[in-house]
């Protein structure tokens, strides 16, 4: 039986300074759909919302709504000029009576409804957005990176009503275990053609990459047809009849359509360089506590942090997480107990507020430091990345920006295009310690995979608060659960094995997650095979030596897999002669890590010895 229709859009076409968003574009919700909508950073994604919801009026086309349905759609930035309250904004247009709607998503989302509307925050402004909106209950929800500004415990509770729903919606999120849990249905924004799969998000990435192979085949062929009738046209000419002239007209239309074709975007050029190696210690934390006036932030907390580790910071919202990341790099002192920090430690700040951004300068200005200097009628064009000098422009281009996009200032920019900015800006310097406070916000699923990619080769340090479940699998190789009331407790692994393990200790069953569709980062399979998982360590072992054994397995597979790429480098028997510095490098890098995999797994030996008493 066929279901009815939600909202229709039928050719719609939307240009913006020229430059066409979409053309001819259409599609239909209907009743039931639970629908991912994915594309790049700005391919339009927001906009083709803002149309689907009547916000945005297009150039050409029709959007369609069945008498008695209701579309709705959370604001981004609501406007709450004439209310006193979040919570009056909430509940504005709310039946009499059924404000207790607005209650019930308010305690959800963990907002205080009595929160006035001049004194809160962005996030607190989008999650009244968010509550609003659930209370209307409307047949369509549109829902634009709704997971933003929330905890997990809040991400789990609007997942649950979610999928409890009866009303359709829309999706756009960067969180793959939200998408997993809940899309059934794709839709896919790309080059201002939206594709749609009756598949949820679990199968979008095998649909997108076969879809390009066939793009690239498609291309090829098209290619070598240009090529041949080009060859006739050049090589025939003198002899070129008037019955001829139509294959002429015919190549000509075969270049048009190739001139035509849109090239895929390609993915932002992430990567960082160590530097200099820090000390094998990163930080050595004995006993810390921490509060601010009666807040109770850490009690009575120790560890030992190595070089190369993935530490992951989890916890509900205001529970001090950003403040645990602060103490831990010595941003920060605690009341009491000592913190040491390793020799040689050089820090790269990912920070959630984008404060390292001036929303004033241009792009340009962002990653060369020169405003001052530029108003004076001097700066220079290059910015030394990693240690090279190069274009400004060359490098926004490796991070998707176009060269009109240098000069303009920062405030212009999507939150996925300041996302990307600063990662730009921090990935520049050489570092040995990244610090990444919430960076999954507003980046694009391929833009998400390349960093995931980039921070498993990584030869540093990495800390990493973040409420997505998905990120924390495939990156961390230990997670500090900030659990309220001073309690912070260390877990080996990531969001997954951090929820089983606590359930285990407190003998329930682990909560049912979403798994990684590919493995975490920095974890190739390999040896020791006297200790392949994590088993129960025996009580023989300090606390901070439990957790180094269970660390060091996968240290070593680490280092194994890195070993085996440097000596596959090596193995070139041109390099020496064409690269000379690339194979000095090589080799030191190849000689240090056979060190550290010696000394790893003679340490994982003795603690080994320990354990058996």
């Amino acid at each position: 039986m066929a279901r009815a229709p939600l909202l229709q859009l039928s050719d719609i076409s939307l240009t913006f300074g020229g430059n066409p968003v979409f053309s001819d574009l259409g599609l239909v919700i209907q009743q039931g759909d639970r629908v991912a909508l994915v594309g790049r950073n700005g391919s339009g994604k927001s906009t083709l919302m803002k149309v689907m919801a009547g916000l945005v009026e297009p150039d050409t086309g029709e959007r369609i709504v069945p008498p008695g349905q209701h579309v709705g759609y959370m604001e981004q930035d609501p406007t709450m000029a004439g209310f006193a309250t979040l919570g009056d904004f909430a509940a504005s247009g709310l039946p009499e009576g059924e404000s207790y709607r607005v209650e019930m998503a308010g305690e959800g989302l963990k907002l205080d409804l009595s929160r006035s509307v001049e004194t809160a925050s962005g996030g607190e402004r989008r999650r009244a957005a968010l509550a609003k909106l659930l209370a209307e209950a409307p047949e369509l929800m549109l829902l634009d990176e709704p997971t933003n500004h929330l905890d997990i415990e809040a991400i789990r509770w609007l997942e649950d009503q979610l999928a409890e729903t009866r009303a359709a919606f829309v999706l756009i999120s960067h969180d793959r275990a939200f998408l997993n849990r809940l899309t059934r249905a794709t839709l896919w924004l790309d080059r201002g053609v939206v594709r749609r799969q009756e598949h949820g998000f679990t199968s979008f990435e095998a649909w997108r990459d076969k879809v390009w192979a066939e793009e690239d085949e498609a291309r090829h062929k098209l290619d070598r047809k240009i090529k041949h009738e080009a060859k006739w046209a050049v090589e025939g000419i003198s002899a070129r009849r008037t019955r001829n002239q139509g294959r002429v007209r015919a190549l000509q239309d075969l270049r048009a359509e190739r001139a035509a074709q849109i090239r895929r975007q390609g993915g932002a050029g992430l990567a960082i360089e160590t530097g200099r190696a820090s000390g094998k210690l990163v930080a050595e934390v004995k006993d810390i506590s921490k509060s601010y006036g009666d807040k109770l932030i850490v009690r009575g907390f120790s560890t030992r942090i190595q070089r190369r580790e993935r530490i992951a910071l989890v916890g509900p919202n205001g529970v001090g997480k950003t403040t645990m990341l602060k103490m831990l790099i010595g941003q920060e002192e605690a009341d009491s107990g000592t913190i040491r920090l390793g020799t040689n430690l050089d820090v790269a700040v990912f920070d959630q507020t984008r404060a390292q951004l001036d929303p004033d300068a241009t792009l340009w200005e962002s990653l060369t430091g020169d405003k001052a200097l530029r108003v004076q009628g001097r700066g220079g064009d290059q910015v030394m990345v990693r240690g090279t000098p190069k274009h400004v422009v060359g490098y926004l281009k490796e991070f998707l920006f176009s060269e009109a996009q240098a000069r303009a200032p920062v405030r212009s920019l999507s939150g996925g295009e300041k996302a990307r900015l600063l990662l730009a800006k921090i990935l520049a310097q050489p570092a040995n310690l990244l610090v990444l406070d919430e960076p999954t916000n507003d980046l694009d699923i391929e833009t998400l995979d390349l960093l995931q990619e980039m921070l498993s080769e990584y030869d540093g340090t990495v800390f990493v608060v973040s409420h997505d479940r998905d990120f924390i699998d495939r990156i961390a190789s230990t997670t500090i659960a900030m659990e309220g009331d001073g309690r912070a407790v260390i877990y080996a692994g990531g969001w997954s094995d951090y929820q089983a393990q606590r359930a285990e200790r407190m003998g329930q069953a682990a909560p049912k997650e979403q798994s990684s569709s590919k493995p975490r980062g920095g974890k190739p399979s390999g040896k020791p095979d006297a200790a392949p998982t994590r088993a129960p360590v025996a009580s023989g072992l300090t606390f901070t030596e439990k957790h180094r054994l269970e660390a060091l397995p996968d240290e070593i597979e680490r280092l194994e897999a890195e070993i085996a790429r440097l000596e596959a480098f090596l193995a070139d028997p041109n390099l020496f002669t064409e690269e000379p510095v690339k194979f000095r490098k090589a080799s030191e890098a190849l000689v240090e890590r056979q060190t550290a995999l010696s000394t790893a797994e003679e340490e994982w030996l003795e603690l080994e010895e320990k354990a058996a008493g």
